[in-house]
């Protein structure tokens, strides 16, 4: 997963300890301006690269796959707030931590620019001049990075908020299932899929997502569903978890939407079918109906039936899935 592996960030004090007692250790092993220049070279050198590092080690949003992006702004929006700009406007979730890289990013620059302005007073100067000229370069590296420490603090709450999404892989071709509590979802993906199914922590939800994976044709499908997303009406959903149920129509190749024809479920078939027709609403994949439970009732206009807990027809539903997915493999043809 692209955010998995982010390290972590440094705060700005931890930054310029570290900078600094280095630079000391190297200024000890030579004397005059020789160990000032080196002093500067270490620290400036470590202040810069470390911030370059924060930012490099951040995907860039511009090309992250549109489900990500919009997932990792719906985390960071609920997780973090707002933060503000220098002109006074007010950025959230993704765009808030890209400004706070940029911040880090100039942060970099300025300290190789006082770098290289003291290198320059450091070549014409005396030992002790040298070493007043050292002292004011630090002291204006250390402004500068404390000057970002909101940004860089910023940057860790987000590397901890996103670092544990679930390992959704927007390569593979995915069939999303939908459709109300208790009609049999679990059900479903639990018993076309192997069992090494992972229940993974998705931040708007009340229990674990669950992603389950098949292979047909040397293709690698995975099968989700979603519970506390997809499983209830759009005006139940707060602005944050409708922005993560947007996330998953980029995902999706086709959405199997599940019903309970019997009610059993304890929800009524119209109050089922007006999910439905939202869920078509929202995501561009093709979404089948699909009549669980179809031993106590078919009494619903479907485009497959099926008794997951007689072991009816669910083969033939996962087969519907596959042929609506329509993947092509990059295989090549024999």
């Amino acid at each position: 997963m692209i955010f998995e592996a982010l390290p972590t960030t440094p705060r700005s004090e931890e930054l310029i300890d570290k900078a600094f007692s280095r630079a000391a250790r190297t200024g000890r092993a030579k004397s005059g301006v020789e160990a000032q220049q080196s002093m500067l070279q270490t620290a400036g050198n470590i202040l810069s690269d470390n911030l370059e590092n924060v930012v490099t080690e951040w995907p860039d949003f511009g090309v992250v796959d549109p489900f990500y992006r919009e997932l990792a702004d719906a985390v960071l929006r609920r997780e973090m707030g707002t933060r503000t700009a220098d002109d006074g406007t007010e950025q959230t979730g993704v765009d808030a931590l890209r400004a706070s890289l940029s911040e880090v990013t100039w942060a970099s620059r300025q300290v190789e620019e006082i770098q290289r302005e003291y290198n320059a007073k450091l070549r014409k100067t005396d030992a002790e001049t040298a070493r007043k000229h050292r002292k004011q370069a630090f002291a204006r590296m250390a402004d500068v990075v404390e000057e970002i420490e909101a940004d860089l603090l910023r940057v860790g709450e987000a590397r901890d908020a996103l670092r544990d999404l679930p390992d959704i892989r927007p390569d593979e071709p995915t069939i999303v299932v939908a459709g109300y509590p208790n009609v049999g979802k679990s059900s479903f993906v639990n018993a076309v899929t192997r069992a090494d199914n992972e229940i993974a922590r998705y931040p708007f939800t009340t229990r674990g997502i669950q992603i389950g994976h098949f292979e047909r044709d040397h293709i690698r499908y995975q099968i989700i569903d979603t519970p506390g997303l997809l499983d209830r009406p759009e005006a139940e959903r707060n602005d944050i978890e409708s922005q993560a149920a947007s996330a998953l129509a980029h995902l999706a190749d086709a959405v199997l939407f599940v019903v309970d024809a019997s009610e059993a479920c304890g929800y009524p078939l119209d109050a089922q079918l007006d999910l439905r027709n939202a869920v078509a609403e929202r995501f561009d994949a093709p979404v089948l109906t699909v009549c669980n439970k179809s031993d106590r009732s078919r009494d619903v206009e479907a485009d497959a039936y099926m008794s997951v807990s007689e072991g009816e027809n669910v083969d033939a539903v996962l087969d519907l899935a596959v042929e609506t997915v329509d993947w092509e493999s990059d295989l090549p043809s024999r």
